[in-house]
């Protein structure tokens, strides 16, 4: 299985990957593993990383799809992956497309984990009380949210074009929501 997750923050995306890395048996590789592995080996990667991270500023798509492509050449990878938090735009789809061509692989479906708004920002306003994060206020999350829609939109577009974008509802007993995300990649 090789597979992207996609979901706004609050919807389970970490809790669902390392049930679906389990259920196939493959690893589950985040963009923020792959920017701490960098940081901390001192790769040149990682210091041009760190250099943007340091200050707040995103790390430029090319710096992010580089870490990628060296990440997706690991041997580990062989049997598949699921890939969270990349690519977050069409251009890292393009890219992306292009580093699994070279693997001569392709993914076999993008899993986009809905939930809506309000529940989110319930979530997240928890965790954040939970984790005493004082950031995270209703203001600064639904920020986030909105954020997150305008910059996704055009990515599930993209995969929902090519007919591999499966859509699961992430609300409910997260034991329940495996079994939807399960059923619904099986049916592919």
């Amino acid at each position: 299985m090789r597979l992207v997750l996609i979901g706004p923050p609050g919807a389970g995306k970490g809790t669902q990957a390392a049930r679906l890395a389990e259920a196939y048996s493959v690893p589950a590789i985040s963009t923020g593993d792959i920017f701490r592995a960098n940081v901390k080996g001192e790769t040149a990667l990682g210091k041009r990383a760190q250099e943007y991270m340091s200050v707040g500023a995103l790390v430029p798509d090319e710096v992010t799809n580089a870490m990628v492509k060296d990440r997706l050449g690991h041997d580990d990878l062989d049997a598949g992956f699921l890939l969270d938090g990349y690519p977050r735009n069409p251009e890292q789809a393009v890219e992306l497309d292009g580093m699994l061509a070279e693997l001569g692989v392709a993914l076999d479906a993008v899993l986009e984990i809905t939930a809506g708004t309000e529940e989110v920002t319930k979530r997240l306003l928890n965790r954040a009380r939970l984790e005493g994060r004082v950031d995270d206020t209703e203001d600064v999350i639904r920020k986030r949210l909105e954020v997150y829609v305008e910059s996704t939109t055009p990515v599930t577009a993209f995969y929902d074009g090519r007919g591999i974008l499966v859509r699961v509802d992430g609300i409910g007993d997260v034991d329940h929501v495996t079994s939807r995300i399960l059923a619904a990649l099986d049916a592919r």
